[in-house]
Protein backbone atom coordinates (compact mmCIF):
# COMPACT_ATOMS: atom_id res chain seq x y z
CA UNK A 1 0.00 0.00 0.00
CA UNK A 2 1.20 3.80 -0.13
CA UNK A 3 2.52 5.40 2.18
CA UNK A 4 0.59 8.26 1.83
CA UNK A 5 -2.13 6.25 2.15
CA UNK A 6 -0.94 4.19 5.37
CA UNK A 7 -0.04 8.04 7.31
CA UNK A 8 -3.25 9.52 6.26
CA UNK A 9 -5.48 6.31 7.33
CA UNK A 10 -2.98 6.48 10.82
CA UNK A 11 -4.19 9.83 11.50
CA UNK A 12 -7.85 9.75 10.37
CA UNK A 13 -8.09 6.31 12.49
CA UNK A 14 -5.98 8.27 15.69
CA UNK A 15 -8.58 11.55 15.67
CA UNK A 16 -11.79 9.23 15.41
CA UNK A 17 -9.74 7.33 18.45
CA UNK A 18 -9.71 10.52 20.51
CA UNK A 19 -13.05 11.45 19.69
CA UNK A 20 -14.83 7.95 21.28
CA UNK A 21 -12.26 8.36 24.06
CA UNK A 22 -13.40 11.99 24.87
CA UNK A 23 -17.11 10.97 24.52
CA UNK A 24 -17.03 7.74 26.67
CA UNK A 25 -15.29 9.88 29.43
CA UNK A 26 -17.49 13.65 28.80
CA UNK A 27 -18.57 13.08 32.55
CA UNK A 28 -15.45 13.91 34.09
CA UNK A 29 -13.81 16.23 31.46
CA UNK A 30 -14.51 19.34 33.00
CA UNK A 31 -11.51 20.12 35.36
CA UNK A 32 -9.49 18.16 33.01
CA UNK A 33 -10.15 20.98 30.24
CA UNK A 34 -10.59 23.84 32.61
CA UNK A 35 -6.80 22.66 34.18
CA UNK A 36 -5.55 22.35 30.32
CA UNK A 37 -7.05 25.69 29.12
CA UNK A 38 -5.80 27.97 32.40
CA UNK A 39 -2.22 26.43 31.86
CA UNK A 40 -1.71 26.64 28.08
CA UNK A 41 -2.72 30.22 28.87
CA UNK A 42 -0.21 30.36 31.64
CA UNK A 43 2.96 28.59 30.30
CA UNK A 44 4.65 31.44 28.40
CA UNK A 45 4.47 33.41 31.83
CA UNK A 46 6.66 30.48 33.48
CA UNK A 47 8.87 29.73 30.40
CA UNK A 48 10.00 33.78 31.07
CA UNK A 49 10.03 33.06 35.12
CA UNK A 50 12.53 30.46 33.98
CA UNK A 51 14.14 31.79 31.87
CA UNK A 52 15.27 34.33 34.55
CA UNK A 53 17.01 31.44 36.63
CA UNK A 54 13.78 30.48 38.90
CA UNK A 55 13.47 26.72 38.95
CA UNK A 56 10.51 24.96 37.03
CA UNK A 57 8.66 23.47 40.04
CA UNK A 58 8.54 27.57 41.62
CA UNK A 59 8.15 29.00 38.67
CA UNK A 60 4.66 26.97 38.35
CA UNK A 61 3.71 27.09 41.77
CA UNK A 62 3.90 31.26 41.61
CA UNK A 63 2.40 31.94 38.40
CA UNK A 64 -0.65 29.80 39.74
CA UNK A 65 -1.03 31.29 42.76
CA UNK A 66 -0.27 35.22 40.96
CA UNK A 67 -3.47 33.91 38.85
CA UNK A 68 -5.97 32.21 41.60
CA UNK A 69 -4.90 35.40 44.03
CA UNK A 70 -5.99 37.87 40.30
CA UNK A 71 -9.37 35.20 39.87
CA UNK A 72 -10.28 35.51 43.83
CA UNK A 73 -9.60 39.45 43.80
CA UNK A 74 -11.72 40.23 40.65
CA UNK A 75 -14.99 38.12 42.00
CA UNK A 76 -14.15 39.83 45.39
CA UNK A 77 -14.87 43.27 43.43
CA UNK A 78 -17.80 41.78 41.30
CA UNK A 79 -19.40 39.93 43.28
CA UNK A 80 -20.48 42.14 45.80
CA UNK A 81 -21.81 44.98 43.14
CA UNK A 82 -23.69 42.20 41.35
CA UNK A 83 -25.13 40.40 43.98
CA UNK A 84 -28.21 42.79 44.74
CA UNK A 85 -29.00 42.81 40.97
CA UNK A 86 -28.84 39.34 40.29
CA UNK A 87 -31.45 38.55 43.35
CA UNK A 88 -33.21 41.55 42.25
CA UNK A 89 -33.03 39.41 38.68
CA UNK A 90 -34.16 36.76 40.01
CA UNK A 91 -37.05 38.61 42.09
CA UNK A 92 -38.17 39.48 39.07
CA UNK A 93 -39.18 36.76 36.96
CA UNK A 94 -42.59 35.82 38.70
CA UNK A 95 -43.51 39.35 37.28
CA UNK A 96 -41.78 38.68 33.71
CA UNK A 97 -43.92 35.17 33.43
CA UNK A 98 -47.06 36.79 34.70
CA UNK A 99 -46.59 39.94 31.84
CA UNK A 100 -46.48 36.94 29.42
CA UNK A 101 -49.63 34.96 30.53
CA UNK A 102 -51.19 38.44 30.25
CA UNK A 103 -50.00 39.31 27.12
CA UNK A 104 -50.62 35.31 25.73
CA UNK A 105 -54.36 36.11 27.20
CA UNK A 106 -54.90 39.40 25.30
CA UNK A 107 -54.02 37.56 22.07
CA UNK A 108 -56.23 34.86 22.55
CA UNK A 109 -59.27 37.41 22.83
CA UNK A 110 -57.72 38.91 20.13
CA UNK A 111 -58.07 35.68 17.84
CA UNK A 112 -60.96 35.02 19.85
CA UNK A 113 -62.69 37.61 17.80
CA UNK A 114 -61.41 36.81 14.28
CA UNK A 115 -61.12 33.06 14.34
CA UNK A 116 -63.53 30.22 14.90
CA UNK A 117 -64.27 29.03 18.30
CA UNK A 118 -62.73 25.55 17.98
CA UNK A 119 -59.46 26.93 16.36
CA UNK A 120 -59.17 28.90 19.20
CA UNK A 121 -59.87 26.76 21.56
CA UNK A 122 -57.60 24.41 20.16
CA UNK A 123 -54.61 27.28 20.12
CA UNK A 124 -55.64 27.37 23.70
CA UNK A 125 -54.54 24.29 24.52
CA UNK A 126 -51.78 23.84 22.63
CA UNK A 127 -49.69 27.09 24.32
CA UNK A 128 -50.94 25.96 27.48
CA UNK A 129 -49.51 22.60 27.03
CA UNK A 130 -46.27 24.02 25.47
CA UNK A 131 -46.05 26.61 28.22
CA UNK A 132 -46.24 23.42 30.62
CA UNK A 133 -43.82 21.36 29.26
CA UNK A 134 -41.07 24.42 29.06
CA UNK A 135 -41.74 25.11 33.05
CA UNK A 136 -41.63 21.60 33.33
CA UNK A 137 -38.12 21.33 31.60
CA UNK A 138 -36.57 24.52 33.32
CA UNK A 139 -37.56 23.26 36.73
CA UNK A 140 -36.25 19.99 36.34
CA UNK A 141 -32.96 21.53 35.02
CA UNK A 142 -32.75 23.55 37.81
CA UNK A 143 -33.62 21.05 39.85
CA UNK A 144 -31.02 18.80 38.33
CA UNK A 145 -28.58 21.32 38.58
CA UNK A 146 -29.07 21.92 42.02
CA UNK A 147 -29.08 18.60 43.66
CA UNK A 148 -27.91 16.53 41.28
CA UNK A 149 -24.51 14.66 43.67
CA UNK A 150 -22.78 14.58 39.77
CA UNK A 151 -23.35 18.29 39.29
CA UNK A 152 -22.05 19.16 42.93
CA UNK A 153 -18.75 16.86 42.24
CA UNK A 154 -18.49 18.93 39.06
CA UNK A 155 -17.97 22.04 41.32
CA UNK A 156 -15.91 20.55 43.65
CA UNK A 157 -13.90 19.29 41.28
CA UNK A 158 -13.17 22.29 39.53
CA UNK A 159 -12.48 23.87 42.94
CA UNK A 160 -10.05 21.48 44.15
CA UNK A 161 -8.81 19.30 41.33
CA UNK A 162 -8.57 22.16 38.54
CA UNK A 163 -5.73 23.65 40.16
CA UNK A 164 -3.68 20.39 41.13
CA UNK A 165 -3.95 19.65 37.22
CA UNK A 166 -3.01 23.15 36.26
CA UNK A 167 -0.04 22.93 38.57
CA UNK A 168 1.26 19.23 36.90
CA UNK A 169 0.51 20.47 33.62
CA UNK A 170 2.38 23.92 33.79
CA UNK A 171 5.53 21.88 35.45
CA UNK A 172 5.65 18.91 33.01
CA UNK A 173 4.41 20.97 30.22
CA UNK A 174 7.97 21.10 28.23
CA UNK A 175 8.34 17.07 29.38
CA UNK A 176 5.12 16.66 27.84
CA UNK A 177 5.96 18.09 24.88
CA UNK A 178 8.86 16.27 24.09
CA UNK A 179 7.57 13.02 25.03
CA UNK A 180 4.71 14.05 22.43
CA UNK A 181 7.73 14.78 20.07
CA UNK A 182 9.53 11.78 20.45
CA UNK A 183 6.44 9.41 19.09
CA UNK A 184 5.83 11.18 15.96
CA UNK A 185 6.75 9.68 12.88
CA UNK A 186 10.47 10.98 12.01
CA UNK A 187 9.30 11.13 8.10
CA UNK A 188 6.67 13.70 9.00
CA UNK A 189 7.99 15.26 11.56
CA UNK A 190 8.79 18.55 10.45
CA UNK A 191 5.21 18.70 9.02
CA UNK A 192 3.46 17.42 12.29
CA UNK A 193 5.51 20.38 14.45
CA UNK A 194 4.93 23.65 11.30
CA UNK A 195 1.13 22.19 11.64
CA UNK A 196 1.19 22.12 15.57
CA UNK A 197 2.67 25.93 15.88
CA UNK A 198 -0.30 26.79 13.46
CA UNK A 199 -2.41 25.45 15.38
CA UNK A 200 -0.90 26.89 18.77
CA UNK A 201 -0.75 30.39 17.20
CA UNK A 202 -4.30 30.57 15.70
CA UNK A 203 -5.70 29.01 19.94
CA UNK A 204 -3.28 31.56 21.48
CA UNK A 205 -4.90 34.50 18.85
CA UNK A 206 -8.40 33.10 19.46
CA UNK A 207 -8.31 32.87 23.67
CA UNK A 208 -6.44 36.24 23.65
CA UNK A 209 -8.93 37.78 20.97
CA UNK A 210 -11.93 36.45 22.76
CA UNK A 211 -11.44 37.60 26.14
CA UNK A 212 -10.68 41.10 24.73
CA UNK A 213 -13.93 40.93 22.53
CA UNK A 214 -15.94 39.72 26.08
CA UNK A 215 -14.57 42.20 28.12
CA UNK A 216 -15.76 45.22 25.90
CA UNK A 217 -19.01 43.92 25.83
CA UNK A 218 -19.47 42.95 29.38
CA UNK A 219 -18.45 47.00 29.81
CA UNK A 220 -20.55 48.50 27.00
CA UNK A 221 -23.61 46.34 27.79
CA UNK A 222 -23.48 47.16 31.61
CA UNK A 223 -23.17 50.83 30.98
CA UNK A 224 -25.29 51.36 28.35
CA UNK A 225 -28.51 49.21 29.79
CA UNK A 226 -27.15 51.48 33.08
CA UNK A 227 -27.74 54.76 30.88
CA UNK A 228 -31.24 53.47 30.13
CA UNK A 229 -32.53 52.88 33.48
CA UNK A 230 -32.59 49.13 33.37
CA UNK A 231 -32.40 47.42 36.54
CA UNK A 232 -30.06 44.51 36.92
CA UNK A 233 -27.88 45.99 34.49
CA UNK A 234 -24.55 45.54 35.38
CA UNK A 235 -25.27 42.10 36.19
CA UNK A 236 -26.58 41.39 32.31
CA UNK A 237 -23.51 43.43 31.37
CA UNK A 238 -21.54 40.70 33.41
CA UNK A 239 -23.63 37.75 31.88
CA UNK A 240 -23.44 39.21 28.58
CA UNK A 241 -19.72 39.13 28.38
CA UNK A 242 -18.98 35.61 30.12
CA UNK A 243 -21.56 34.19 27.74
CA UNK A 244 -20.01 35.88 24.50
CA UNK A 245 -17.42 33.09 24.90
CA UNK A 246 -20.36 31.13 22.93
CA UNK A 247 -21.27 32.78 19.98
CA UNK A 248 -24.71 34.28 19.50
CA UNK A 249 -25.64 32.75 23.04
CA UNK A 250 -24.39 35.63 25.33
CA UNK A 251 -26.30 38.75 23.05
CA UNK A 252 -29.32 36.22 22.56
CA UNK A 253 -30.18 35.38 26.38
CA UNK A 254 -29.23 39.27 27.14
CA UNK A 255 -31.37 40.52 25.04
CA UNK A 256 -34.60 38.21 25.66
CA UNK A 257 -34.17 38.79 29.98
CA UNK A 258 -33.38 42.76 28.87
CA UNK A 259 -36.67 43.26 26.88
CA UNK A 260 -38.49 40.96 29.51
CA UNK A 261 -36.88 43.54 32.19
CA UNK A 262 -37.68 46.46 30.06
CA UNK A 263 -41.45 45.63 29.39
CA UNK A 264 -41.96 44.65 33.35
CA UNK A 265 -40.23 47.75 34.80
CA UNK A 266 -41.70 50.44 32.07
CA UNK A 267 -44.09 48.89 29.72
CA UNK A 268 -43.98 50.84 27.01
CA UNK A 269 -42.31 50.68 23.65
CA UNK A 270 -40.11 53.85 23.87
CA UNK A 271 -37.94 51.38 26.59
CA UNK A 272 -38.24 48.37 24.45
CA UNK A 273 -37.22 49.88 21.04
CA UNK A 274 -34.23 51.65 23.53
CA UNK A 275 -33.10 48.08 24.18
CA UNK A 276 -33.08 46.74 20.91
CA UNK A 277 -31.48 49.83 19.55
CA UNK A 278 -28.60 49.49 22.55
CA UNK A 279 -28.11 45.29 21.27
CA UNK A 280 -28.26 46.12 17.90
CA UNK A 281 -25.30 49.04 18.15
CA UNK A 282 -23.46 46.41 20.22
CA UNK A 283 -23.77 44.11 17.31
CA UNK A 284 -22.89 45.92 14.29
CA UNK A 285 -19.65 47.43 16.96
CA UNK A 286 -18.99 43.34 17.61
CA UNK A 287 -19.44 42.12 13.66
CA UNK A 288 -17.78 45.28 12.15
CA UNK A 289 -15.02 46.50 14.75
CA UNK A 290 -14.19 43.99 17.38
CA UNK A 291 -13.71 40.46 16.06
CA UNK A 292 -12.30 42.07 12.45
CA UNK A 293 -9.73 43.93 14.61
CA UNK A 294 -9.33 41.16 17.93
CA UNK A 295 -9.49 38.52 15.81
CA UNK A 296 -9.43 39.35 12.46
CA UNK A 297 -7.79 36.49 10.53
CA UNK A 298 -6.49 34.42 13.33
CA UNK A 299 -9.72 32.13 13.16
CA UNK A 300 -10.96 31.96 9.68
CA UNK A 301 -14.21 30.98 10.61
CA UNK A 302 -17.43 31.02 8.35
CA UNK A 303 -20.16 32.29 10.32
CA UNK A 304 -22.07 29.04 9.50
CA UNK A 305 -19.73 26.60 10.22
CA UNK A 306 -19.12 28.49 14.13
CA UNK A 307 -23.25 27.44 14.27
CA UNK A 308 -22.70 23.80 12.98
CA UNK A 309 -19.99 23.59 15.48
CA UNK A 310 -22.35 24.32 18.27
CA UNK A 311 -24.11 22.19 17.70
CA UNK A 312 -22.40 19.55 17.07
CA UNK A 313 -20.61 20.34 19.96
CA UNK A 314 -23.60 20.67 22.08
CA UNK A 315 -24.63 17.62 20.88
CA UNK A 316 -21.14 15.24 21.12
CA UNK A 317 -20.35 16.39 24.48
CA UNK A 318 -22.97 18.78 25.76
CA UNK A 319 -22.14 22.16 27.83
CA UNK A 320 -17.95 21.06 27.39
CA UNK A 321 -18.63 21.09 23.51
CA UNK A 322 -20.19 24.07 23.40
CA UNK A 323 -17.69 25.77 24.96
CA UNK A 324 -14.74 24.14 22.76
CA UNK A 325 -16.55 24.15 19.64
CA UNK A 326 -15.18 27.35 18.66
CA UNK A 327 -11.39 26.80 19.27
CA UNK A 328 -11.93 23.34 18.02
CA UNK A 329 -13.47 24.04 14.56
CA UNK A 330 -10.44 26.58 14.19
CA UNK A 331 -7.72 23.70 15.01
CA UNK A 332 -10.17 21.24 12.42
CA UNK A 333 -9.93 24.83 9.79
CA UNK A 334 -6.18 24.72 10.18
CA UNK A 335 -5.79 20.78 9.59
CA UNK A 336 -8.39 20.61 6.91
CA UNK A 337 -6.56 23.33 4.59
CA UNK A 338 -3.29 21.43 5.19
CA UNK A 339 -4.93 18.36 4.01
CA UNK A 340 -6.81 20.27 0.97
CA UNK A 341 -3.54 21.71 0.26
CA UNK A 342 -2.02 18.10 0.11
CA UNK A 343 -4.98 17.03 -1.87
CA UNK A 344 -3.99 19.71 -4.53
CA UNK A 345 -0.86 18.74 -4.54
CA UNK A 346 -1.59 14.82 -5.51
CA UNK A 347 -1.93 12.49 -8.31
CA UNK A 348 -5.65 12.48 -7.14
CA UNK A 349 -6.38 16.43 -7.99
CA UNK A 350 -3.71 16.50 -11.17
CA UNK A 351 -3.80 13.46 -12.31
CA UNK A 352 0.14 13.11 -12.76
CA UNK A 353 2.85 12.83 -10.26
CA UNK A 354 3.59 16.43 -8.93
CA UNK A 355 7.15 15.75 -9.04
CA UNK A 356 7.33 14.96 -12.75
CA UNK A 357 6.72 17.85 -15.55
CA UNK A 358 4.09 17.23 -17.91
CA UNK A 359 6.55 16.49 -21.59
CA UNK A 360 5.84 18.89 -23.89
CA UNK A 361 3.70 18.96 -27.21
CA UNK A 362 6.75 18.53 -29.61
CA UNK A 363 5.90 18.29 -33.18
CA UNK A 364 8.45 15.88 -34.82
CA UNK A 365 9.73 16.87 -37.92
CA UNK A 366 9.17 14.38 -40.62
Amino acid sequence: MNPRVVRALFWIGLFLLVIIVLGLVQGILMPFVVGFAIAYVLTPAVARLERWGVRRTLASFLVLILFLLGLSLILMILVPLIQGQVFQLIASIPAIVRLLQDHLTNLVELLQRHLPAEDVARLRDMLSAKMAEALTWIALLLQSLITSSFAILNILSLVIVTPIVTFFLLRDWQKMVAVIDSYLPRASLETVRGQARLVSDTLVGFVHGQAMICLILAVYYATALSLAGLHSALALGVLIGVLALIPLLGVATGLILSVSLATSQYGTWTAILTVCAIFAIGELINANILTPQLLGDRVHLHPVWVIFALFAGGALFGFIGVVLAVPAAAVIGVLARFALARYRQSTLYNGASPDTEPAPNVTRLR
